[in-house]
């Protein structure tokens, strides 16, 4: 099926075809005619299968390009909402390139907290066609009254399970209350979790559901391997992996800001160049750890969940979970940063004893077959604590897989008050 059957202009069609699109994928064959038909759209859509596109290509040829001159300021027709800056710059990238050669051309404007809005403000003088924002910014922005979004057509939420999950349903519903009712409302999200079908029910009317599995033929060429390790040990072993398998560069996934500031400054140490990822970094650094992470001037990266969707780096060869993901959901994005682009890639994960109940249910629920290993050296020693000792006092519950049963919290508060 050619992207001409989908009703893109030539040109859409060639640009298409120049950012690598020798066909349409599903995703796309399933949403641009949808979208150019003016439905809603609902669509299921893992990372790496097109999605960006599915919803740019049609979106460009949407938008009427407007001049702005003699006091008239462009009006913003087409929203896209992203959970992360960094989401935010891949998205607006893929639009303007997929935009050079139009003519007239949109003007495209990319903004995103993190880094100061009067710049943003200023690129928005004379008004822009195509916003794509974080929502705290554009809130801000609204707020400055730099943007107007009272003649948007089009609202794109990318990510949409993502950024529920990041607890932006508050600004979520005070931009929906700042957009006309006659519009059109596409959603992109990797699962259609609770919230996401209750917030779908909410805004979207009618809409073409687009579910794209992936064919055993298309999936991603990543192995996977999974390692028992002490959780002391965890640095050493990812530091002896790295050297004595040459890995060039290496993207390492941890549970937290301060351990991803550790476990780079270990590395560091030890005479790797490494450097942390996390949200709590100024922009221009993370932009700069990113730039020099695929210009392989970093050969490794230690990162939250941040990378886990929308970061693309051409070749990267290894994914680890130094700490597992909280889900099994977060597994499969995190992975899905290697194996790219028709590359092969491997994800090796470590699993502590404590952790180990947890990768048996990320096994399952991703119907895994991978055996746990150990590596010569590095065998483990210690031994997962006891239900009573997972017990978290302060009522905010355990480790995700090995949470207390109601039976081992009033154990565990009887050991504490034995009279009681």
């Amino acid at each position: 099926m050619p992207f001409s059957s989908l009703g893109l202009s030539g040109t859409l069609c060639a640009a298409a075809h120049a950012a690598g699109f020798a066909a349409p994928t599903p995703v796309q064959q399933g949403a641009i005619a949808a979208v150019l038909q003016g439905r809603d759209l609902l669509v299921r859509a893992q990372t790496g299968s097109g999605k960006t596109a599915a919803f740019a290509l049609p979106l460009l040829q949407q938008v009427l390009p407007q001049e702005a001159g003699r006091g008239a300021l462009r009006r913003v027709q087409a929203l896209v909402v992203v959970p992360t800056r960094e989401l935010a710059v891949q998205v607006g990238d893929v639009l303007k390139g997929l935009a050079a050669d139009l003519s007239p051309a949109p003007k495209i404007s990319v903004v995103f907290g993190g880094v100061s809005i009067n710049p943003q403000m200023m690129g928005l003088r004379g008004g822009t066609d195509i916003v794509v924002a974080t929502p705290g910014r554009l809130l801000d922005l609204v707020d400055h009254n730099a943007l107007q979004l009272g003649d948007v057509r089009t609202l794109v939420l990318d990510e949409a399970d993502r950024l529920l999950d990041q607890g932006f349903s508050e600004e979520l519903a005070r931009v929906n209350a700042l957009l006309p009712l006659q519009r059109q409302s596409l959603f992109f999200s990797a699962t259609f979790g609770p919230q996401v079908s209750a917030l779908a029910q909410t805004l979207l009317r009618d809409p073409v559901r687009v579910e794209v599995q992936d064919a055993p033929d298309t999936l991603p060429d990543i192995a996977q391997s999974a390692i028992a390790v002490d959780t002391r040990s965890r640095t050493q072993l990812l530091r002896h992996l790295i050297q004595q398998y040459e890995w060039s560069r290496t993207l390492v996934f941890v549970a937290t800001k301060y351990a991803a500031e550790i476990v780079a400054d270990k590395l560091r140490k030890a005479g790797l160049d490494a450097e942390p990822l996390h949200g709590q970094l100024s922009q221009g650094k993370r932009s700069q750890v990113l730039d020099d992470f695929k210009a392989s001037r970093v050969r490794v990266v230690v990162a939250t969940d941040l990378a886990a969707r929308g970061l693309d780096v051409v070749e990267l060869p290894v994914v680890v979970n130094y700490d597992l993901p909280r889900s099994a959901d977060d597994y499969t994005h995190r992975i899905g940063r290697t194996g790219r682009a028709g590359q092969a890639g491997l994800a090796v994960s470590f699993v502590t004893a404590d952790t180990e109940a947890h990768w048996r249910l990320i096994k399952k629920r991703q119907g895994l077959d991978v055996v746990l290993e150990a590596v010569e050296g590095f065998e483990p020693t210690e031994v997962a604590a006891s239900p009573q000792a997972l017990v978290d006092m302060s009522g905010n519950g355990g480790v995700k897989g090995k949470r207390p049963s109601k039976k081992d919290k009033l154990r565990a508060a009887a050991e504490v008050n034995p009279g009681a």
